[in-house]
């Protein structure tokens, strides 16, 4: 069963992003109360809103009716803001666009006021203020007073588990961008009595921690059989990410504790064809034609059922434009905004003409150097997300697209493997070169591109998950690990110049937006801002 490819969203919710004069409200509005929850079907409803808020941006097709206000629908789509906070700030991805303060990401010159900041700030407290509620609404007393069959009943108490865990992934992105939240539970007042409490960094790393702990053996065991739900294995990865990179979020590194949780996701049975291609990874019917086999947890979207343009409709769309034909992507439009910078087409050999597959730049009529970053032919295309299926036919809806976003892959584990290899940390040098093996095996169709143990290192670690993991969200989040973010690491356009610059290392962490400082008197602003 393919989770919410076909979402009935019963809970109708929104929370206010408006100006610091007006009162954010964080508890979502209607009647959310366990009274007027009286059946599955309902209970189910409420579950699939805990899913589609990761990918949908409002109540309405096309991100309308949207989930937080002040802010296009679209451009408040979960998925579409992480990447951009992701990757615009890196060396991966640049946009043409005038769009507000949207290249103050690349330029990494942001303020507490950059709309987009702001908006992603909104929308990972809208999505744990949805967790709260429903943890609130599931517990025993209200599942007697809904009056449920005791198997329905058991069912609901299932789905605490994915909230549990959606609501730790939304803190875990909460602290990797921002270092703290607004910290709220199932047990903060429903009423808006209380401001909500500040966290710090390493606390609340300690209660995400705690909370995948907590919740390991009651989520559905193994891979889980309902593919997009969250299962052992994604807690298991989430788990491994977090100990990857716990030295910069409290100081002290975790990275035996990675390798433990890596290992237990590697054994979980995930496979991948070196014989399918890397491309297939990311097309329309990646849920069926292979690829999901690699999947440990994904997002999924539909062109009928999932109308949004973020997501992959985003990331397909926006990446169009000058020579490109969309209708060759399974698209009606190119949208000519997002490409990449000439350093990042440098980590590939022979760079556009490389035999490594992953390479996958759009070069007729662009140029490799952007000289200027409003046009789109300045800097290489990248077609990486395509709304088309592996036999080359499109997928259903040409507008929005069909393409699932894999949250996490079996080839990052073995990436992560291979770093916490490079670092001393344990592990085994061999099994770390025959993991990436089957990844460039894949990415070159044969084993020209094999290496030997000899050539791990840190270097070539994180340039070798640019090459595997690029525009899948997580650049940011490496470079910072690897202390090539801020203060080290140059790239076209950095800091405003062409050539690039360094930039403080305080912006390593984004700012609290000035909007949530003036509205809850309990946050506290990141240093350097």
């Amino acid at each position: 069963m393919k989770i919410y490819k076909s979402i009935i969203v019963l809970f109708l919710a929104a929370t206010v992003f408006v100006g610091c004069e007006d009162v954010l409200e964080l508890e979502p509005e209607g009647n959310t109360s366990s009274e007027s929850l009286n059946s599955l079907e309902a209970f189910q409803g409420r579950w699939a809103k805990l899913y589609a808020g990761l990918i949908i941006g409002g109540q309405q097709g096309g991100d309308g009716g949207a989930d937080i206000q002040g802010i296009d629908g679209g451009f408040s789509n979960y998925g579409r803001l992480y990447w951009k906070l992701q990757e615009l700030s890196t060396d991966e991805a640049i946009i043409a666009w005038n769009d507000g303060t949207i290249k103050d990401l690349h330029w990494q010159n942001w303020t507490p006021d950059n709309e987009f900041i702001a908006a992603m700030f909104a929308r990972l407290s809208y999505q744990v203020t949805l967790n709260n509620a429903f943890l609130r609404e599931t517990t025993d007393g209200a599942l007697s007073n809904a009056g449920l069959s005791n198997e329905d009943a058991a069912i609901v108490r299932s789905y605490r588990s994915d909230a549990r865990f959606l609501r730790a992934y939304s803190y875990y992105h909460g602290m990797d961008l921002y270092g703290t939240m607004p910290f709220t539970t199932e047990n903060t007042a429903a009423d808006g009595s209380e401001l909500p409490a500040y966290i710090s960094r390493s606390d609340l790393f300690n209660y995400i921690e705690s909370e995948l702990l907590a919740i390991l053996p009651e989520l559905p065991a193994g891979r889980g059989t309902e593919y997009g739900r969250v299962s052992e294995a994604a807690a298991q990865m989430l788990l491994a990410k977090l100990y990857l990179n716990a030295e910069v979020y409290t100081g002290t590194p975790r990275y035996a504790d990675a390798l433990t949780y890596v290992n237990l996701v590697i054994g979980q049975g995930y496979q991948i064809d070196t014989n399918l291609g890397y491309e297939a990874l990311f097309l329309a019917d990646n849920d069926s034609n292979g690829a999901q086999n690699e999947f440990i947890w994904t997002v999924n979207y539909d062109g009928d059922n999932t109308q949004t343009f973020g997501g992959t409709t985003f990331l397909s769309h926006a990446p169009v434009g000058g020579s490109m034909n969309p209708a060759e992507y399974g698209l009606d439009a190119g949208w000519g905004g997002i490409r990449t910078t000439p350093e990042f087409v440098e980590l590939f050999p022979n760079e556009e003409n490389s035999a490594d597959r992953r390479e996958n730049f759009y070069v007729d009529g662009q140029n490799k150097s952007i000289a200027d970053v409003g046009s789109f032919t300045d800097g290489f295309a990248i077609v990486k997300f395509q709304n088309v299926n592996l036999d080359g036919s499109p997928a259903v809806n040409p507008t929005f697209v069909s393409t699932d976003m894999p949250v996490f892959r079996l080839a990052d584990a073995y990436l992560m493997y291979a770093e916490i290899v490079a670092r001393g940390a344990g592990g085994d040098l061999n099994t770390a070169a025959n993991y990436i093996n089957i990844l460039r095996e894949r990415a070159y169709g044969d084993n020209s591109g094999n290496i030997t143990g000899s050539d791990i290192n840190l270097d070539f670690i994180l340039e070798e998950r640019a090459r595997e993991l690029h525009w899948e969200g997580h650049r940011r989040q490496d470079l910072i690990r690897f202390n090539q973010f801020s203060s080290n690491g140059i790239w076209e356009w950095k800091g405003n110049v062409q050539s690039g610059t360094t930039t403080p290392a305080f912006r390593d962490l984004y700012p609290i937006p000035t909007t949530e400082l003036n509205l809850n008197s309990n946050l506290v602003q990141n240093p350097g801002y």
